[in-house]
């Protein structure tokens, strides 16, 4: 059986059995070219991949029709917050917590297999990507860990604390410092490459495509950067604090801001296709899937929107602000509010399939890889939950 599935990354060929999860086939596409590589079924860093479109197109287990079973598999705790969202590589949970460390947890037992302390707390999502765990501290450094072992290989120190997600492209890491910058390090070295300097803070975690990486800051900018060398291509000015990280996918940057807007921008120009003015501040980051852009905002709910034109599809109205970036698999949304809850909606309709109530707000985005949700939440407890 083959089945063809197209994301931000190219054009993925999956060989096997739905019910099982195998190696795929990528190719390279215009938005996000390069040589054909074997990925796994794995959700390697926030976002699912650099161009940050939270659509992970491999996962066949739940569905909407089988979503209503998740039961809880384990549950593993620090004793502190966890606003870090999982990464899940080869059987691996990676996270991060606010007793400064950085953990891998066994994916299917929930037993912890080691733990890295830096110097301060960790709200950054750790990425992985050729058996290195690259992630960020408020203690103001980049960590290079060995993902076997946890042992340091290298770390890039800022000049102020890191919450934003690293993204890892050919060879490159790429993260922001509330010191201001976009900086690009050599993945095997730790070495600066270039760094870009915006008008503020920068918490958004940066998406990597066609060679160029999207960020947003503090200073109410969006901004596209050449990504070999850091040279600015152009940027959007919102009305207000962009912390919302960008998805980018078919030539179009996905964007929040505070100023209550959704927008989509031209990839290579930065003129506004158009934007959806939600009720309050949009401090999440969107998923985009099958034609359509997700996202949550501090006014409760859960949108869909045509992502081509904008055109609002559903609205799902939570309990309280949605700061968690939605996850898309397989016609679910998965997403956390600050409600206590977590919601599996239908992908198409907004329809509720499936919640469940933790001890505290989920801030983080939920994580589908191999038919388990991963949910980290500020309940100091990472969860599975599986069929």
């Amino acid at each position: 059986m083959k089945i063809m599935i197209t994301c931000c990354l190219g054009l993925f060929l999956l060989v096997g059995s739905m019910a099982t999860a195998q190696p795929a086939v990528l190719s390279s596409s215009p938005l996000c070219p390069g040589p054909p590589i074997k990925v796994a079924v794995d959700w390697t860093e926030f976002g699912f991949a650099p161009c940050r479109t939270g659509f992970n197109p491999f996962e066949f287990i739940l569905s909407p029709i089988t979503v209503a079973n998740l039961r809880m598999h384990w549950r593993y705790t620090t004793g502190y917050f966890f606003e870090s969202s999982p990464a899940v590589v080869n059987g691996v949970v990676y996270v991060g917590s606010y007793d400064s460390n950085v953990y891998a947890v066994n994916a299917s037992t929930g037993a912890r297999m080691w733990q890295y302390r830096t110097g301060n707390v960790v709200l950054s999502s750790p990425a992985v990507a050729n058996g290195v765990v690259y992630v960020g501290s408020w203690d103001n450094s980049v960590y290079a860990l060995n993902a076997r072992t946890g042992v340091l290989l290298w770390k890039y120190t800022t000049a102020s604390a890191i919450f934003a997600s690293p993204a890892v492209a050919n060879g490159v890491v790429y993260v922001t410092s509330n010191d201001k910058n976009v900086y690009a390090l050599n993945a095997s070295t730790g070495a600066l490459l270039w760094k870009y300097a915006t008008g503020d803070v920068v918490s958004s975690s940066p998406a990597v495509a066609n060679g160029v990486v999207y960020v947003g800051s503090y200073d109410n900018n969006v901004y596209a950067l050449n990504a070999g060398t850091g040279t600015l291509l152009w940027r959007y000015k919102t009305a207000a604090a962009v912390y919302s990280s960008p998805a980018v996918l078919d030539g179009l940057v996905y964007i929040g801001s505070s100023d209550h807007n959704l927008y989509a921008l031209n990839a290579s120009t930065g003129a506004v296709v158009w934007q959806y003015t939600t009720g309050d501040v949009v401090g999440s980051s969107p998923a985009v899937a099958n034609g359509m852009v997700y996202v949550g905002s501090s006014d409760h709910n859960v949108y869909a929107f045509n992502a081509s034109t904008g055109e609002p599809l559903w609205h799902y109205a939570t309990g309280d602000a949605v700061f968690s970036p939605p996850a898309v698999a397989n016609g679910v949304v998965y997403v956390g509010s600050n409600d206590f809850k977590v919601y599996a909606l239908n992908a198409n309709s907004g329809a509720l399939l499936w919640q469940y109530r933790t001890g505290d707000g989920v801030s983080a985005s939920l994580v589908v890889a191999n038919g388990v949700v991963y949910v980290s939440s500020n309940d100091t407890y990472l969860y599975a939950f599986g069929l």
